[in-house]
């Protein structure tokens, strides 16, 4: 039974709404594009807003902060007695282990799995046999005392929990923290490794509370009204600097929060005792002990600078936190506050729905000829290359187009807003980690169509030129997305026929 959280005016938990509206402003003012965000002081929330069309119960990709989550399974895992933090994970999987396993690989334990210390310089694809792979790369340094940031270990961290539970890590996740804390089970959803494993290291579809819910955890040492649900011994660990993580500078000098250090899939932060749960993009759960505070955000944020941007305006918002000596008196930031939070929304589209192109590629059908263009996604962990699109029509009307095209997988249709909204699309199935797909355009010339895709269940958008000509176009497509292919995707070439 899930147990809301109280709604209270920060006043009333000792914060300050002009401080608050300050920290939006800031935020406002970066180089992000913010989601969602949450602040909870002594169990209780003191402001929340999403930025339209994000919402609170629309679940939102995660990247590496589902690492933290991971982590969690094989802490319940511990607490249940199952596994030990200094098992050999050869022994876990002996029939996937080297037949002669290196000496380095014979001393690799759970717990450095947890604090990336396994002692790896690279990582291994996908594949059936992942689990194979994994423990067959050269451990080139003794376990514990090297650090680099292993996304297929934190995986591997869910293969450690079926392996010594017998149970899937998502069912195992359910019974043991899902149900109990109040995380919507049947929201969730995760990218899977090829033979079925849940991806720990950044697969997860989650919502901003969610995460909050999960931190909230870690912050109360591991009780959930009053039940313990994680060991404290494991909690303090998990929270406290268990690897050094200097090394991160060499790829990452700007992420100035990443040479801090980390615990069990958990970063500690600059500010003394802090710490957080990271997914690249400015996934953030932030956990503050001497305040009593957590700060949850979702956003877009291009590149580690971006994310170390809004953590340092989090630690600029966090040194005006006091210590709380009792409610603090409202006034009329009180109500601004609570009024901007509620009227939180991205810009709006650009509006320039005309053209004298229209009438002549209105309800054309092009065939593509050369190049690769889409309006799938590709996935952050799952790297699954996009549908290519084969052919296409635009089919204009008052609100908009309604595009109509063809891929290997068949025909598909979707809406296209040219009104200054965003036309909503549900693709594929239920179960699939994506399914909604808005899309708007404007004409940006009188013969160059812009359309956006934004896969609003990620950090996502898709941005699609077609520049058209008298028989056909050409088309271009970017995203702003962290882990977008090296190289240009080669522009697409349209033939009316």
């Amino acid at each position: 039974m899930r147990k809301e959280f109280e709604r209270v005016t920060p006043e009333s938990v000792g914060l300050r709404s002009a401080d608050i509206l300050q920290f939006l402003e800031d935020l406002a003012h970066s180089e992000t594009e913010m989601h969602g965000l949450m602040i909870m002081r002594h169990g209780k929330v003191a402001a929340e807003g999403w930025w339209a069309p994000f919402a609170p119960h629309l679940r939102h990709g995660l990247q590496s902060h589902s690492k933290t989550y991971a982590a969690t399974a094989v802490g319940l895992a511990y607490t249940e007695g199952y596994l030990k933090l200094n098992e050999r994970v050869i022994d876990i999987f002996p029939d996937e282990a080297p037949e002669n396993p290196s000496e380095n690989l014979k001393l690799l334990t759970v717990r450095d799995v947890l604090c990336m210390g396994c002692g790896m310089d690279t990582m291994p694809r996908d594949s059936e046999h992942w689990i194979r792979d994994f423990l067959a790369t050269p451990v080139n340094h003794k376990p514990g005392t090297t650090y680099m940031y292993n996304s297929v270990g934190s995986t591997f961290l869910c293969a450690i929990v079926a392996k010594k539970t017998g149970i899937d890590a998502h069912e195992y996740l359910k019974t043991r923290l899902f149900d109990k804390i109040g995380i919507d089970e049947s929201n969730l959803r995760w990218y899977r490794m090829a033979d079925g494993t849940p991806m720990g290291g950044g697969g997860l579809f989650a919502t901003t509370e969610d995460n909050l819910r999960l931190m909230k955890l870690y912050a109360d040492g591991g009780v959930w009204e009053g039940e313990r649900i994680l060991a404290e011994d494991y909690v303090k660990l998990a929270t406290s600097l268990q690897n050094e993580s200097a090394t991160e500078a060499n790829n990452n000098p700007l992420a100035t929060d990443n040479h801090v250090g980390y615990g069990f899939q958990i970063w500690m932060c600059k500010p003394e005792g802090v710490y957080r749960a990271d997914g690249a993009m400015g996934q953030f759960t932030i956990v503050c002990p001497k305040q009593d505070l957590i700060i949850a955000i979702n956003e877009t944020a291009v590149g580690a600078h971006w994310a170390q941007s809004t953590l340092d305006i989090c630690w600029k918002y966090l040194a005006k936190v006091e210590d709380d000596h009792g409610p603090l008196e409202e006034g009329e930031d009180t109500e601004k506050l609570a009024r901007t939070m509620r009227q939180l929304a991205l810009d709006r589209p650009a509006y320039q729905p005309f053209s004298s192109m229209i009438e002549k590629i209105n309800g054309k059908r092009f065939e593509i000829e050369s190049g690769k263009i889409s309006f799938e996604l590709f996935s952050f962990m799952a790297g699954k290359a996009a549908n290519d699109i084969k052919a296409i029509t635009f089919n204009f009307d008052n609100y908009g187009i309604k595009c109509d095209y063809e891929t290997a997988k068949g025909c598909e249709s979707i809406r296209i807003a040219t009104d200054g909204e965003r036309a909503r699309n549900i693709m594929g199935k239920p179960e699939d980690c994506t399914q909604i797909l808005l899309c708007d355009a404007h004409w940006a010339k009188e013969n160059e169509l812009v359309v956006h895709a934004r896969w609003v269940e990620t950090c996502l958008t898709k941005t699609l030129v077609f520049t058209f000509t008298e028989d056909g176009f050409s088309a271009k497509e970017d995203s702003n997305s962290a882990f977008r292919f090296p190289g240009e995707v080669p522009p697409a070439i349209g033939k009316m026929v």
